[in-house]
């Protein structure tokens, strides 16, 4: 997937703008970088990272245990589950 690059200043090379994503890559390992704005100022450079959206499952922990879904309780625990007080906030 390509990275939408923003270049906000002077203008800098393409070497440069493939170092710069090489680098969110190495950084953000873990995530997909969608998009990058470079501003120059000088010799200075500030690189700021947009991000891929990764869905999340919620999780809750009830009754001592991590949970995303309540399907894999046995009937004890459901009734557990049912009969908490819930706060809300």
């Amino acid at each position: 997937m390509s990275v939408k690059v923003n270049v906000i200043g002077e203008q800098i090379s393409q070497q440069e703008i493939d170092a710069y994503i090489e680098y969110g890559k190495n950084k953000y390992s873990d995530r997909q970088i969608k998009e990058m704005t470079v501003t120059t100022d000088g010799d200075f450079v500030d690189l700021k990272f947009g991000f891929a959206y990764v869905p999340f499952d919620r999780v809750r922990r009830i009754t001592g245990y991590l949970v995303g879904t309540l399907d894999r309780f046995n009937n004890g625990k459901r009734a557990e589950e049912h009969d908490r007080v819930k706060h809300s906030v």
